[in-house]
């Protein structure tokens, strides 16, 4: 089935038969994606006298009880909450519905090999995802303004469903590449990395604050000037999804918090 959709004026057609999913699954029995230390997600029965919540073990039906970090365990998407005093929560501020949106893959560069910085200093064996590298993977005349930027590490292995990162210092956001996608209008952005900043940097935060429009040490709500904005980390985009032209939808639990586990879907445009 597909729908028309009318952007920036223009009248697209979405297959909405064969979404694309980026969410990295949680297998309570299997492998995991994790980030900073955090334990594994786990699920038990739920166990009351006179129901052992298992089938398997005498019960009526099957009750689990789910402990997890949605910061550190799978796809998840965050809001401004994420940095502030007050209480926001990310399911309400997901759109709902679908938003245009681009894919770009991008490689990122050794730190002594840009002038591009963030904070506090790279350090001279980290990899930064660079303006430069988002504007050289932009589109010269894409079907419409993206409000949401999907973005693919290189190289893309497997093993990003399934790395715990503890005790890595993955790829991370440049500030300029972050001021870009402000000035590109983006409100939604989803990466296949743990956090857009470095996993250790002093409590900065510098791209996420730059990406929620709060100052630097602000933990004051209404000081964020984009709390209408996301940021999705610990997708998974698999190879055979091209570089292009989308629109995304965001799926997330009616769940309060700043952060909750998602799965951000993709539709191709239709001919």
């Amino acid at each position: 089935m597909n729908a028309v959709l009318a952007i920036d004026g223009r009248e697209l057609r979405v297959d909405l038969t064969r979404p694309l999913d980026l969410s990295v699954p949680i297998d309570f029995q299997g492998p995991q994606v994790r980030h900073f230390g955090a334990p594994r997600a786990s699920s038990q029965p739920y166990s009351v006298p006179g129901f052992p919540g298992s089938v398997t073990r005498g019960a009526s039906c099957n009750c689990e009880s789910i402990t997890l970090i949605p910061h550190c365990n799978g796809t998840h998407t965050e809001c401004a909450g994420h940095l502030t005093r007050e209480p926001l929560h990310a399911q309400r501020v997901v759109p709902l519905g679908l938003m245009p949106a681009l894919l770009l893959s991008v490689k990122p560069a050794p730190s002594g090999q840009t002038t591009e910085r963030s904070d506090p200093m790279p350090r001279i064996e980290d990899h930064l995802v660079t303006r430069a590298a988002l504007q050289s993977g932009w589109p010269a005349e894409p079907p419409f303004a993206p409000r949401a930027l999907v973005i693919r590490t290189l190289p893309n292995e497997p093993s990003k469903r399934t790395r715990d990162y503890t005790d890595m210092t993955p790829p991370y956001l440049t500030r300029e590449a972050a001021q870009y996608l402000i000035q590109r209008g983006i409100e939604h952005l989803i990466v296949d990395l743990p956090s857009i900043d470095r996993a250790h940097d002093e409590g900065r935060l510098a791209a996420h604050r730059l990406f929620f429009g709060l100052p630097p040490g602000d933990a004051a709500a209404a000081r964020a000037a984009r709390s209408q904005c996301t940021v999705t980390e610990l997708a998974y985009i698999a190879d055979d999804i091209a570089d292009g032209a989308y629109f995304l939808q965001l799926q997330v639990p009616a769940i309060n918090g700043d952060a909750v586990p998602s799965r951000p879907l993709l539709y191709r445009l239709a001919s």
